[in-house]
């Protein structure tokens, strides 16, 4: 045989070395990956509380809104709660 068909002949046989390095390189870095993706879930982002407490002030800010509008309609209707301080409310 000349050294062509030998070449031709090995060549199906490194094409395998390649896949199982591969594996091999994947099985090394498998634990490092998972504990990375557990570091993320575990840790929260600057970025990510920043939104948190974004949602957090605009809940509280519709709150208010809404028991400043109730307030202001038992003022209008004359039926108060004693700690309502219906003073800053003109009657319409």
């Amino acid at each position: 045989m000349t050294m062509r068909a030998l070449t031709l002949l090995a060549l199906p046989l490194l094409t395998g070395c390649t896949t199982v390095a591969s594996t091999a390189v994947d099985i090394v870095t498998l634990p490092v990956k998972a504990v990375s993706k557990g570091v993320d879930l575990a840790t929260t982002s600057q970025s990510e509380a920043d939104e948190k407490r974004g949602r957090e002030i605009r809940k509280a800010e519709e709150e208010r809104g809404k028991q400043l509008r109730l307030l202001e309609e038992r003022c209008r209707k004359g039926k108060a709660l004693p700690t309502d301080d219906c003073r800053s409310f003109a009657p319409r």
